[in-house]
């Protein structure tokens, strides 16, 4: 096994992780396993990744629990015993956690470290690595683990300097409990974080006054304690489970029903979402094959949460502000544990700021164009900075000193090959990265797959003694045409989201996900693996090899 060494004050390590998510975690134990020197890097004081931010009341898991985890070790899963079906944020940290120490992985972790720069040495064949306290890295391999929605976007509110409340963003929540009792609170954004806080904050506010841009198809979690004979037939049918979920197109046990939603009658069909509603979670996206690539077949599911937004709503205005026009599904499909009914609470209200926007946040509160709210505390819910934030966040170069901002156009030209790498930064690799399926499913699936197929690749260039891996650029080029491609036959790429940066002022719009499925994305980068990294630039000290 290599071993981590110093010269003249720079660390030398065969590779870097950045973050200790699910991704760092698991990628730190599997180079650990094969003789790897590693070192993760991560800003905050101890593991978690985004479940160690966000801490804001309500934050909840919207995959069932027995499936959002690791399945790399059957040990691990059995050791471990979930309450619930959709985990809240304490007990997720608290699983994430209990791995760190199961395979104690903290001693090779560095917390409270932020990575400022990382550059490609080109004669060393090397990555110059620089943190926020002034200390150097040199490392074969540079790995981001930095996820898909981590980077919180605070607006550029007028006046937010000014305010002389209390305010928060669900994304960097404090650690201590947050006291809502008796004030006037106000909650920007119904995004996923939104929806689920909402109904937290009502029960404590004298008044909470929701801010919404955009109207949420929501549905309800059906959220319930696990029994105990639940938790030990998962355990018992480990196997099968791993199986499923690793095949699957969204990292779940479920599979898309077989008929179009058109093939069936109107009674079938409402009986069907009636169904998958009182199951909840993910069963009613699922519910038949063309939700999300017909438009009149959506239009039966989104039509039957409309009549539903409709029913719970006692409030005909509110219910009407409420309820959406696009296409479910196509911007994050989300859960929720009583969302709507909680505007029947008479200490909520509704402001559309899309037909009064917000004009600036002033001393005692908010001011849109019809009128002033005073608040004792303002809380933003508005989401990330999704796909390439966390990237762009870190001075990136790669040969010829070329940053990967500039690379990828500050976003609005963004190339991968299978969303691992990107040509012209050697040994480079990103776990869920853009063009990967990475947030279209249960992540800790995604993960897993794209951890080991890094570390089966390094392990293959250590065998045949080849010093770098290089995405060539017309393999990326192909890469990203097919996303493109297979996106264009959804109905993702005709509503503005996160998912293509429409949350962000000024971010160039690019749906930057591959939405084949988890199993079939597998299926092509094994194949890629088969062919001795095809589409890949392989060189050794002598020689430069190339497949495609």
């Amino acid at each position: 096994m290599t071993s981590t060494t110093r010269k003249n004050d720079v660390t030398e390590l065969d590779a870097v992780v950045v973050g200790a998510g699910f991704s760092g975690l698991y990628m730190l134990h599997q180079l650990r396993q094969v003789g790897f020197s590693t070192i993760v890097y991560e800003a905050a004081a101890d593991v978690g990744g985004v479940w160690y931010w966000n801490r804001y009341p309500g934050a909840r898991c919207d995959s069932e629990s027995i499936y959002y985890n690791y399945t790399f070790s059957e040990d691990l899963y059995n050791e471990w015993t979930w309450t619930s079906r959709f985990p809240g944020q304490p007990e997720i940290l608290r699983y994430l956690n209990f791995v760190a120490d199961k395979f104690e992985l903290r001693k090779d972790i560095e917390f409270r470290t932020r990575i400022h720069s990382a550059q490609y040495d080109e004669a060393a064949n090397k990555w110059i690595i620089h943190t926020n306290d002034n200390q150097v890295i040199s490392a074969k391999y540079f790995i981001t683990g930095v996820g898909c929605i981590s980077t919180a976007n605070i607006p550029n509110f007028k006046g937010l300097e000014n305010y002389d409340g209390e305010w928060y963003h669900t994304g960097h929540w404090p650690h201590e409990k947050v006291n809502f009792h008796g004030k006037r609170v106000g909650v920007i954004g119904t995004g996923s974080s939104g929806v689920q806080t909402i109904p937290e904050i009502a029960k404590e506010a004298a008044h909470l006054t929701v801010f919404q841009r955009t109207p949420q198809y929501s549905v309800p979690a059906k959220n319930h304690p696990y029994k105990a004979e639940t938790v030990q037939q998962a355990k018992e049918n480990f196997h099968e489970i791993k199986r499923k979920i690793r095949s699957s197109m969204g990292g779940l046990p479920i599979q898309p029903g077989e008929l179009s939603a058109l093939e069936d009658t109107p009674e079938a069909r409402h009986k069907k979402y009636e169904d998958a509603w009182e199951k909840g979670g993910a069963y009613l996206l699922f519910s038949y094959n063309d939700l999300l690539a017909d438009e009149e077949a959506n239009e039966t599911v989104s039509q039957f949460i409309r009549e539903k937004i409709q029913e719970t709503v006692k409030d005909s205005e509110i219910a009407r502000k409420l309820t959406p026009s696009y296409y479910y599904g196509a911007k994050r499909a989300i859960l929720d544990t009583d969302y709507f009914e909680t505007y029947n609470r008479k200490n909520v209200s509704l402001v559309d700021v899309k037909q009064a926007p917000i004009e600036e946040i002033t001393k005692t509160g908010i001011r849109t164009t019809n009128e002033a709210y005073d608040l004792d505390a303002i809380v933003f819910a508005t989401g990330y900075d999704g796909m390439t934030g966390s990237l762009f966040n870190m001075d990136i170069r790669g040969k010829d000193g070329i940053s990967l901002k500039d690379k990828w156009e500050n976003g609005s030209d963004v190339h991968t090959y299978l969303g691992i790498s990107t040509a012209g930064f050697p040994n480079m690799f990103m776990i869920t990265g853009p063009e990967s399926p990475s947030v279209l499913g249960n992540v800790p699936v995604a993960v897993e797959q794209h951890v080991e197929w890094i570390a089966d690749c390094m392990e293959y260039l250590r065998k045949h003694d080849i010093e770098t891996i290089e995405a060539n650029s017309e393999d990326e080029i192909a890469w990203s045409k097919h996303c493109r491609k297979l996106a264009d036959k959804t109905l993702y790429t005709k509503v503005e989201s996160w998912y293509n940066g429409a949350n962000i002022a000024d971010k160039a719009r690019g749906f930057q996900i591959y939405v084949g499925g988890y199993g079939p994305y597998r299926d092509i980068c094994d194949e890629v693996a088969k062919k001795e990294y095809a589409g890949f630039s392989l060189a050794s000290s002598s020689k430069s090899l190339e497949w495609s």
